[in-house]
C-alpha cells in the first residue's frame, strides 16, 4: 500500500464525519477572518488617534481589542473542540475495523505478528494518524485562511507591493519538495525502528520467567538499549529533516519581506502613504510569517500521520480466515472421520499428514499418540480449520466440515491445552466466556464443582467474582487448568479436545484433571492427546501416529500385545 492509498483509505473514516469537520473549519475560518482586521484597527488608530478632535470614544479602544481577542478565542475553541469530536470518532471506528480484521484474520498473520505489535497497531497506530493528520489539517485551514485574509487585506492596501512578494514562491516550493522526500524515508525507517522496540518489549512481558531462569537480564537490556538507540537515531533524522523546513522557509520568505520593506519605506518616503498605511502593511505582512511558517511544518506529521495509517491499514487488509461453508450443524452427536487426508504447511520439506485415516464413533475416548513432528496437533487443526488439508476428507456426524459455516463447526468443540488463556476478569467470567445466553451464575457454579474447584472457590472472599488476575495470574497452574475444564463444561460441547492438558500439572492436579475425563466419558467424543501414555491407557481407541499417518491402532491391552511402536514407548517411559 502506497501513502496515495493510505491518505485515500484515511478520508474514508473522515467522509462520515463531514458536519462536524465543516463546522470545525468554519469556526476556523471565522477565526482567521479576524486577523486583517487588528492591522487594519492599527491603521484607523494611528491616522486619527494622533489628530485633534479623534472621531470616536477613547474608552472603545481597549473594548474593542479585548473584544476581537474574545472572538477570535471563541472561535478557534469551538472549532478545536468540535475537530477533536469528529477525530475521536474517526479514531474510535478505525479501531473497531482493526479489531475486527484481527480477530477475523487467518492463522497465518499469528505467525508473523506478535502481540504487542497487535496492540500498537490497533491502540496506538489509530490514535497517531487520527489525531496527527486532524492537527495539520486544522493549522492547514486556519493558517491556511488567515494567510488567505491576510494577503486579500495587503492587496487592498498596495497591489503592487504585494504582488512582488510572490516572486520567492517558486524558490520555497522546491525547497519543501526536496525536504519531504526526506522525511518521508527517514519516517518510514524511525516506524519500523519503534515497531522492533514494541517486539522486543512484549517478548520480555510475556516471557519474563525464561528471562529471569536464564539469567538474561542483562542480555534483554543490550538488546533493548541497542533498538532503542536506533529508534532514538531515526527519530533524530527525522526531527532533522523536519527542522530543516522552517529556516529554509524563513530565509525565503525573508528574502520577499526584506524586499516588500525596502519598497515600503521607499514609498513612504516618497509620500505616497500615510504613516498609519506604512505601519498597517508593515503589520499585517509580518503576521503572515507565522502562519506561513506553521504551513511548511505540517509537512511532517502529514508524512508521519501517513507512515502510521499505512501501517494500520495493512492489519485490515490482512487475509480474512475463509469461510464459504453455507450449512448449519444444529445438533451434534460426535462422529468424527479422517478419510485420507493430506497436509503440508507452506515451506515444509515433508507432509504434515499422509493420507491421514481416522474414526471415532460419538461418545467414544480415543488418543493420539506419537513423537513430536508426528501430526497430532494438526489434526486438532484441521478439525477447528485453522489449517486447510491438501486434499482428503473430514466429516463432522457425517458431513464434510468445510462444507459448514465456521461458527456452527466450532461451537461443537472444546478445546483444553497445557497453553491455558484466561482472561482479564472474573472466575464467573470466565467460565461464561462468550456465552450467548449470558452468565448464568447457578450453571456457572455446578461446572465449577464438575470440575473440582469449587472447593478453592469457596476460600475467596469475593467467590465467583473474583479476579483471576492478567492471564490467571492469580491461580495456580492446576486451577488454571481447573478453570479451562469449567470454560469448556458451560459451553456444553459435543466433542473434548485435551491437548496435552496434563504435561505441566503435578501429581495431584493430574488426576484431578483425569475425573473429569472419565466423568464425560461416554456422554462426550473426547480426543486426548498426550505424551505422558499413563493418562490415556482407559481410551476406547489409541491411534499412534508417524510422520503424517497411523501406523498403529487399538486398545491399550492389545497394542501392548503386539510389541510394536506403542509399546516400545510404554517401556521407555515406564523405566524412566
Amino acid at each position: 500500500m502506497d501513502y496515495k492509498d493510505a491518505s485515500q483509505r484515511l478520508l474514508s473514516y473522515a467522509r462520515p464525519q463531514w458536519r462536524m469537520l465543516s463546522t470545525a473549519l468554519l469556526f476556523f475560518i471565522l477565526g482567521s477572518a479576524v486577523e486583517p482586521i487588528l492591522p487594519a484597527m492599527f491603521k484607523k488608530l494611528i491616522d486619527s488617534g494622533f489628530k485633534e478632535g479623534m472621531d470616536y470614544p477613547l474608552w472603545a479602544v481597549p473594548l474593542v481589542v479585548i473584544g476581537l481577542f474574545m472572538v477570535r478565542g471563541i472561535f478557534n475553541f469551538g472549532g478545536a473542540y468540535v475537530m477533536n469530536s469528529a477525530t475521536s470518532t474517526m479514531v474510535l471506528n478505525l479501531r473497531r475495523d482493526l479489531m475486527r480484521a484481527l480477530l477475523k484474520a487467518d492463522a497465518h498473520l499469528f505467525t508473523t505478528i506478535s502481540p504487542g505489535l497487535a496492540v500498537s497497531k490497533i491502540i496506538n497506530d489509530p490514535q497517531h494518524a487520527s489525531t496527527t493528520m486532524g492537527g495539520a489539517i486544522v493549522s492547514i485551514v486556519r493558517d491556511a485562511s488567515t494567510l488567505l485574509f491576510l494577503v486579500a487585506y495587503l492587496i487592498y492596501l498596495n497591489p503592487a507591493l504585494t504582488l512582488i512578494s510572490f516572486v520567492s514562491m517558486p524558490l520555497l516550493g522546491v525547497s519543501v519538495k526536496l525536504v519531504r522526500k526526506r522525511l518521508t524515508k527517514v519516517g518510514e525507517a524511525a516506524y519500523l525502528a519503534q515497531q522492533s522496540l514494541v517486539g522486543t518489549v512484549d517478548d520480555n512481558a510475556r516471557a519474563w520467567r525464561v528471562v529471569r531462569t536464564f539469567d538474561a537480564t542483562d542480555f534483554e537490556l543490550n538488546r533493548f538499549e541497542q533498538q532503542a538507540i536506533h529508534h532514538r537515531r531515526m527519530t533524530m533524522k527525522q526531527v532533522a529533516a523536519s527542522s530543516l523546513v522552517t529556516p529554509i522557509t524563513q530565509i525565503v520568505a525573508a528574502i520577499g519581506v526584506s524586499i516588500i520593506l525596502t519598497l515600503a519605506l521607499y514609498q513612504a518616503q516618497q509620500g505616497s502613504s500615510t504613516v498609519g498605511e506604512f505601519v498597517s502593511f508593515i503589520t499585517a505582512l509580518l503576521m503572515t510569517m507565522s502562519p506561513m511558517r506553521h504551513l511548511t511544518d505540517v509537512f511532517q506529521p502529514i508524512t508521519g500521520a501517513l507512515i502510521t495509517a499505512r501501517g494500520a491499514f495493512e492489519l485490515i487488509n490482512a487475509p480474512p480466515e475463509p469461510d464459504l461453508g453455507t450449512a448449519e450443524l444444529p445438533e451434534c452427536q460426535g462422529k468424527i472421520d479422517f478419510k485420507d487426508v493430506y497436509l503440508q504447511y507452506e515451506g515444509a520439506s515433508n507432509p504434515a499428514l499422509a493420507g491421514l485415516n481416522l474414526q471415532m464413533q460419538a461418545g467414544q475416548t480415543i488418543a493420539l499418540v506419537g513423537s513430536s513432528g508426528a501430526g497430532k496437533s494438526t489434526v486438532v487443526n484441521t478439525l477447528l480449520r485453522f489449517a486447510y488439508p491438501t486434499s482428503g476428507q473430514i466429516l463432522l456426524d457425517d458431513t464434510p466440515i468445510d462444507s459448514l459455516k465456521l461458527a456452527s463447526l466450532r461451537r461443537h468443540f472444546a478445546v483444553v491445552s497445557q497453553d491455558i488463556v484466561l482472561f482479564e476478569g472474573s472466575i464467573a467470567q470466565n467460565v461464561a466466556y462468550a456465552s450467548p445466553h449470558g452468565l448464568d451464575r447457578a450453571k456457572v457454579e455446578n461446572c465449577l464443582k464438575a470440575a473440582n474447584l469449587w472447593n478453592h472457590v469457596l476460600t475467596l472472599p469475593e467467590g465467583i467474582d473474583a479476579a483471576v488476575g492478567t492471564n490467571g495470574s492469580r491461580l495456580s497452574g492446576g486451577q488454571r487448568q481447573r478453570l479451562a475444564i469449567a470454560r469448556a463444561l458451560y459451553r456444553d460441547a459435543a466433542v473434548w479436545i485435551f491437548d496435552e492438558a496434563t504435561s505441566a500439572l503435578d501429581s495431584e492436579s493430574e488426576a484431578v484433571v483425569q475425573r473429569s475425563i472419565e466423568d464425560l466419558r461416554g456422554s462426550k467424543t473426547l480426543i486426548l492427546i498426550a505424551h505422558r501414555l499413563s493418562t490415556i491407557r482407559n481410551a476406547d481407541r489409541i491411534y499412534v501416529m508417524s510422520d503424517g499417518k497411523v501406523v498403529e491402532q487399538g486398545t491399550h491391552t492389545e497394542l501392548i500385545a503386539r510389541q510394536g511402536l506403542y509399546a516400545g514407548m510404554v517401556k521407555i517411559q515406564a523405566a524412566d
